[in-house]
């Protein structure tokens, strides 16, 4: 994550030493921050994602699958769905998180190395940014690593900095923890409260507890940010949910962070609705694409036990699992799998088979679940309520869903997509027998 920091407006190099994206000319601004001669428009806030390909941690943690999305793509939904923002940009050094950034709908600016360094702060990126950018009046600064934001959260700021007037606001969590001095030899051998007396300890219910900066957002007018300061005028906090405040840079791993993402996240505008059935793809999803034949010319495949059990856990939970494939597969190879599904082979179109099993069960689109791993696959991904593909799926398919596994097909990606619907339906996982 780039620091945040207070420090003087530098000027810099126009990134890789070329013509801006879309570069205005400089204008002169009215009374309310506007643009033009004679006309006032509204301030223009900008959303900007800073996200640098370089990571002492973990390599290109920034576009880095978390519960199935790159970790940028939770704060860009957000930021998207929020609708406060005339404009969403992700500030970048490298051409995957480029990529990446624009797969979500987002605007990229690419970075200069100058402001690309380890040594770089925050500030020094927003400050490139906005000498390229002359119609951002006010930048909402929103951290890649802090992927349980909501947009009702940037909604609320906004309205702070909008209405309220206010010059900068930033994101704060409540915490209920004792400090203490720290022990230094020879210069304080003992240690001190420093937030509470020892003697009167209060209960959690009875304090207040303090407010500590969590790193998720910070907002600030254009003026504020080319004095050096993220931070300050009129200044107000936004406190969030304890719950949404994730930095996996700072407090948590990432096993756990998908969890909590998962638990806590935000997923869309629409609610999920209860999934009652799930189609799979046969080739690359339940078996890993591999067919065998045998000396007297019998197709073999195979599956992974895993999956199997899948599929039975998932019709535990009344969720119907149903097999689709566009290859003319042998029924009776398949049948010996004794996976009792209903199957569909040799599908030219498989989303009129999909909808036609919809209709048949009378169910809206999100309650269709679809697992997918190939081109043929990608209308069927994008027109259900909840999509996944195994990790090795095509690039197409990958673009079009909203969560990658991270098995491969044939080797688990079934069953890890079958206990994903379970968290997601905040169901849990019926026992096998």
């Amino acid at each position: 994550m780039d620091s945040v920091e207070k420090g003087a407006a530098t000027s810099v190099s126009n990134p890789r030493g070329r013509p801006s994206r879309g570069r205005p000319p400089k204008l002169q601004r009215n009374s309310r921050g506007g643009q033009g001669r004679g006309v006032e428009k509204p301030p223009h806030l900008a959303a900007l994602i800073l996200a640098r390909g370089g990571s002492k941690g973990i390599p290109l943690k920034n576009i880095k699958h978390l519960a199935g999305v790159p970790l940028i793509g939770w704060v860009l939904r957000a930021a998207l769905d929020s609708g406060v923002f005339q404009s969403v940009w992700v500030s970048t050094d490298h051409d995957e998180i480029e990529n990446v950034a624009k797969q979500f709908g987002a605007q990229v600016h690419r970075r200069s190395s100058e402001v690309s360094k380890d040594s770089s702060t925050s500030l020094d990126a927003i400050i490139e940014f906005l000498n390229y950018h002359n119609e951002v009046d006010i930048v909402g600064n929103i951290q890649a690593t802090s992927p349980c934001l909501h947009p009702t959260d940037l909604q609320k700021v906004a309205e702070m900095i909008r209405e309220e007037g206010y010059d900068s606001v930033f994101s704060v969590v409540r915490r209920h923890q004792f400090r203490w001095s720290e022990i230094q030899k020879g210069v304080r051998e003992v240690t001190e409260p420093l937030n509470l007396n020892p003697a009167k300890r209060p209960r959690r219910q009875d304090w207040d507890g303090e407010l500590y900066e969590n790193g998720s957002f910070y907002f600030a007018k254009r003026h504020l940010i080319e004095m050096g300061y993220l931070q300050g005028g009129k200044m107000a906090y936004y406190e969030m949910r304890a719950e949404h405040s994730v930095d996996i840079d700072v407090d948590i791993d990432w096993p756990i962070a998908e969890q909590r993402v998962l638990r806590y996240g935000y997923f869309g505008k629409e609610k999920l609705k209860e999934i009652k059935l799930l189609v799979c793809n046969i080739d690359g999803c339940l078996t890993n694409g591999h067919i065998y034949v045998s000396g007297d010319q019998k197709e073999i495949i195979s599956y992974d036990v895993k999956d199997a059990i899948g599929i039975s856990l998932l019709k535990k939970s009344g969720i119907e699992v149903r097999l689709i494939s566009e290859r003319a597969c042998s029924k009776q190879t398949l049948s010996s799998l004794k996976l009792d599904c209903k199957m569909e082979v040799n599908v030219p179109d498989k989303l009129a088979v999909l909808d036609e099993w919809r209709k048949e069960m009378g169910l809206c689109w999100k309650e269709v679940a679809y697992l997918g791993n190939e081109v043929s696959d990608e209308e069927c991904l994008k027109k259900v309520g909840l999509s996944g593909v195994p990790a090795d799926a095509c690039s197409t398919a990958q673009k079009a869903v909203g969560y990658i596994c991270k098995c491969n097909g044939g080797r688990g990606a079934l069953r890890e997509f079958a206990e994903h619907i379970f968290l997601l339906m905040e169901k849990g996982v019926p026992e096998y027998s």
